[in-house]
């Protein structure tokens, strides 16, 4: 093997830049040439790919989002879309692929290898929600970002004696709701894993108040309902004034933790020895702090489990 390629896919996530930086550094240090193919699956139809050296991911470690774009791409779905991109990657001589992304990033990335194109995946995505690991990039800068926004806003429903719901991502994955309310001491956390009446929270509130408690946080995954949705429901039920944040995609910004720039590296760097061992098709991990790696065709046909022992003691801390 003498070329690779390395694009992003999906949505951004810190840490994406640390191992793009990785992998091309790696990759350089073993011999092999590497190309960036920007935006995506989109880039890689279009031939946006480009020869990346040492000096082209010189100080991004410390950098949000990614450096190589990212795009969604309808057309990647499709036999011809897929056809086109191998077109090109053979046009540029480059022999496997590593992608950084979600489950979608994976998707494209399971449909190459089906073809015959060896592919690795790394899993970057705030979402925490990529089976076979137990961290995926960027979790852990957006936990911080999404702690430090709880933080805040608790000093004023202190003041103001309110309760405030913050609505966090998390179409289908509470992990992030879960972990930030539980080291922000949320009162509430609601998570798409876990049902949870109104009547119980309506309880925990009052139960609160009765105790001398004026302020609350309700930490809300959007997968479950919005924000507004959910103060709407609980003026209705209870007459419970609220005020509402949604965070959005400030969760998916800013400067990477210490944390992600070390994982994005070591994913980085370990996709790179996995295809010159010439294990195309896999999926790298962590584990126990283990770096891992699996078959990538059975990722997605598993299920993400979040930890709902964690999920038991919010409640039971949040009394």
């Amino acid at each position: 093997m003498k070329k690779i390629g390395v694009l992003t896919s999906g949505g951004d996530s810190p840490g994406m830049n640390p191992a793009i930086r990785a992998v091309v550094r790696k990759a350089i240090f073993e011999g092999l040439e590497v190309y960036g193919i920007s935006q995506g699956y989109k880039g890689l139809i279009e031939g946006n790919i480009q020869k990346l050296e040492v000096g082209s991911v010189g100080d991004i470690i410390q950098r949000g989002g990614t450096m190589l774009q990212s795009a969604r791409c309808e057309e990647f779905k499709t036999e011809e879309g897929q056809d086109k991109g191998i077109e090109q990657l053979k046009k540029h001589g480059i022999e496997a692929l590593v992608v950084i992304g979600g489950d979608g990033s994976y998707q494209g990335a399971i449909k190459l290898t089906k073809k015959g194109f060896p592919c690795i995946g790394i899993p970057g995505t705030i979402d925490n929600d990529i089976p076979g690991t137990d961290y995926t990039l960027g979790f852990n800068t957006a936990l911080h970002t999404v702690i430090d926004a709880i933080d805040r806003i608790r000093d004023t429903a202190s003041s103001h004696e309110r309760t405030f719901i913050i609505e966090v991502m998390g179409r289908d994955a509470g992990d992030i709701a879960l972990w930030s309310g539980l080291a922000g001491g949320a009162e509430t956390i609601l998570i798409p894993e876990a049902d949870e009446s109104f009547d119980d929270i309506i309880a925990r509130l009052h139960q609160g108040n009765e105790r001398g408690k004026k302020h609350s946080i309700i930490v809300v995954a959007e997968g479950v309902m919005s924000g507004n949705e959910l103060a709407e429901k609980l003026k209705e039920k209870s007459g419970v004034e609220t005020r509402v944040t949604v965070l959005g995609h400030i969760q998916r910004g800013g400067s990477p933790s210490a944390f992600d720039r070390v994982l994005g590296s070591r994913f980085g760097g370990y996709a790179v020895d996995l295809l010159l061992q010439g294990r195309g098709g896999r999926a790298v991990g962590i584990q126990k702090n283990e770096l891992v790696d699996y078959d990538i065709l059975e990722v997605l046909g598993k299920e993400h489990h979040i930890d709902m022992n964690m999920y038991k003691l919010s409640k039971e801390l949040s009394i």
